[in-house]
């Protein structure tokens, strides 16, 4: 089956699955009400799911690693230390008063800088791709640790806050920051549209793509700016899902099996936000909010995930 036509399948599949999230429970005394809450609710979760995929495969162009995704950086540990830091800094009450806004712009800006600073340092010393994954990976240790030493320190009602926050939320996402989200990844998908081309060529190697006349630096520092912003805008807009872009990543590559990253990314961002609407309609209608999509998506990832290594290490 061509791609085009697996795409229009996964178009469909979530076309479905939105309607069903928007209509399963509504009758004539509660839709208006239903749906004002279900329809921002809805545009959060394609837009992280969306973000989250597009960038893990991005992600995967320049490393060439089916188990690799933009967690190894850190930023998602990072998030953690910046909530933790915010509260035990100037409190909750404090942090309520300036606002989900203020927050939002925070943690994206820390973010992003912090991975820019990063990718300079390491890319004017000459090293590879596989140096900031080590670097990252180091980071994200620090971080976590500092976090929790952080979060040891604070009053209990504190702590609850932070651990809120944790989790992932799409129950009273802002609609403000919602519409900020959407135009910043709207913003990097049509500046990368330029370099599909491009993408396509780097998926085959460093060595092959630089014979073929890719700056290759230059482009991997571009695409893991983009990678940044995107992990830093789905992160701070509802929290961390550490395995989500590994579960799209590699039900992508099994299901459209092509090269061409023009329908790779799309059929990325169809199946994450399948996943995520599906995992959210599960989560709300069947599992009644007993459980965080983010704990059901992590559950399902960690499992794919040892199953991974163990398929790669020739054990199973």
């Amino acid at each position: 089956m061509a791609a085009k036509k697996k795409i229009y399948i996964l178009t469909i599949a979530l076309m479905v699955l939105v309607m069903l999230f928007l209509t399963i429970g509504l009758n004539s005394k509660n839709w208006d009400y239903a749906l004002s809450r279900r329809i921002p609710k809805t545009i959060a979760i394609v837009l992280v799911a969306s973000s989250i995929a597009f960038s893990s495969t991005l992600f995967q162009t320049i490393t060439n690693n089916r188990i690799l995704t933009p967690s190894v950086l850190g930023l998602d540990s990072l998030y953690m230390f910046v909530q933790t830091t915010i509260v035990f800094i100037l409190g909750s009450t404090r942090l309520a008063q300036l606002g989900q806004k203020f927050n939002f712009m925070v943690s994206v800006a820390l973010m992003v800088v912090f991975s820019v600073l990063l990718f300079l340092f390491l890319f004017k010393k000459k090293k590879n791709i596989f140096f900031l994954l080590l670097f990252g990976m180091v980071f994200s240790t620090l971080f976590q640790s500092l976090t929790t030493f952080m979060q040891v320190l604070i009053d209990p009602n504190e702590f609850l806050v932070i651990q809120g926050r944790s989790f992932v939320s799409f129950n009273n996402v802002n609609t403000d920051l919602l519409w900020i989200a959407l135009a910043g990844v709207l913003l990097v998908a049509v500046y990368i549209s330029r370099y599909m081309q491009n993408l396509d060529v780097m998926s085959l190697g460093r060595d092959n793509a630089i014979n073929l006349g890719i700056n290759y630096d230059v482009e991997v520092k571009r695409i893991l700016i983009i990678v940044a912003i995107l992990v830093s805008i789905s992160t701070a807009l509802v929290g961390p899902i550490t395995f989500l872009g590994l579960l799209v990543i590699n039900i992508n590559g099994e299901f459209l099996k092509t090269y061409k990253h023009k329908h790779l990314i799309p059929a990325s961002m169809l199946i994450g936000s399948i996943i995520l609407i599906g995992g959210q309609l599960i989560a709300e209608r069947i599992m009644n909010f007993e459980t965080p999509i983010s704990v059901i998506i992590n559950f399902l990832g960690g499992i794919y995930f040892i199953y991974l290594i163990l398929k790669e290490g020739k054990i199973i």
